[in-house]
């Protein structure tokens, strides 16, 4: 079992940057390169517990790698404080009643800065009105929305997502993120990435091109900085979370088409025409700016030669190792302006990059 020493967290970070040094000594990176610490304690909004039965009780459990008995989870310091109160009372509230525990496996957490909450309950039996009626009470106890869910199976009390308010550059912004959706674990971090971002492209004008969109977390901050923007995402949840959070953020700049990255390449380029772009006059863009925020697979090939093509590349990197192969393509037309580090995952050899590249003959 992994131990959280928030007095390490300074040397872990350093020996994680000394690594990245070493990852990028081939990479001509500027001088200053530009570093984000996480909260030691209590940074991550979301979590997935295993359920592990044992004399007649339901306790919380993680498997260390290659091994078959889990341990159990007493207190999970680098939750958010409000996923560590919620352990508290599910795991009461669960080993009260047989109805809510019994087949349930897995737990899962989703929390907000903004101190909202939503617990999924994971079972391998198929929920009945019983246990609706038990997790109804359950969550008015809680105060929290419960999702029920087993095999073919999702019962939603009340709703499926939670709101997030988040401080950038003296504004907040407003985001509903639904269950099973992608969100940045680290919101604080999430902070510091939406306010470098917006810094670093303050200047670039035209229009923005984002590719994997996701729930608009990027988009709805970088609308400003541009007079139009096409974003591209691929996931329907995503989608539509995106839709909502561009409204409720009240930005009107900007439109989201349901494609793969590697589609819209081809659109842009020209290599055949997609129904889901016919409304969309793609001639009348003037990109300046291409956002990307890829998987940790990073890149394909159709991506990275239209990456080239842009003035600027604002690049949000969760591997650096695919981050690296990538920006030795892109480095034959780009100079790398500015490189930051934000630290997403603490006690983990995970480091979050930025990256604004511009083209070499600028």
């Amino acid at each position: 079992m992994q131990t959280i020493n928030p007095d390490n967290y300074q040397q872990q970070l350093d020996e994680k940057l000394t690594e990245l040094h070493a990852t990028f000594r081939d990479i001509p990176l500027p001088e200053k390169i530009e570093v984000y610490p996480s909260e030691p304690l209590h940074f991550r909004m979301r979590a997935e517990f295993r359920i592990w039965h044992e004399n007649g009780r339901a306790h919380f459990a993680m498997n260390e790698p290659g091994q078959k008995t889990p341990y159990i989870i007493t207190e999970f310091p680098i939750g958010s404080v409000l996923i560590n109160r919620l352990m508290t009372s599910l795991t009461k509230e669960i080993n009260a009643s047989s109805i809510l525990s019994r087949r349930l496996f897995s737990v899962e957490f989703l929390t907000t800065l903004s101190g909202d909450a939503l617990i999924t309950l994971l079972y391998h039996r198929k929920l009945d009105d019983e246990w609706q009626s038990a997790a109804e009470a359950l969550q008015q106890r809680l105060g929290v929305a419960i999702i029920g869910r087993s095999r073919k199976q999702k019962i939603t009390l009340g709703r499926d997502y939670v709101l997030e308010k988040l401080h950038v550059d003296n504004k907040y912004y407003q985001y509903q993120q639904i269950e099973g959706g992608f969100t940045q674990p680290n919101a604080g971090i999430n902070q510091n990435m939406l306010a470098w971002s917006l810094d670093k492209t303050s200047d670039c004008g035209g229009d923005l091109l984002e590719l994997y969109c996701g729930n608009g977390n990027f988009t709805c901050v970088l609308a400003q900085n541009f007079n139009r923007v096409l974003a591209t995402e691929i996931s329907k949840i995503s989608v539509r979370s995106a839709t909502t959070n561009l409204y409720n953020n009240k930005i009107d700049n900007v439109i989201i088409v349901r494609m793969s990255s590697e589609d819209f390449c081809q659109a842009l380029d020209g290599v055949r025409p997609f129904r889901r772009l016919q409304h969309i006059d793609l001639d009348s863009y003037s990109f300046s700016t291409l956002f990307l925020d890829p998987p940790r697979a990073g890149l394909d090939d159709l991506t990275l030669q239209l990456a080239m093509k842009f003035d600027n590349i604002l690049y949000i990197s969760c591997n650096p190792l695919t981050l690296r192969e990538n920006l030795k393509v892109i480095g034959n037309s780009h100079r790398i302006e500015h490189f930051a580090v934000f630290d997403q995952f603490p006690y983990t050899h995970h480091l979050e990059c930025g990256v604004l590249l511009k083209k070499a003959s600028l």
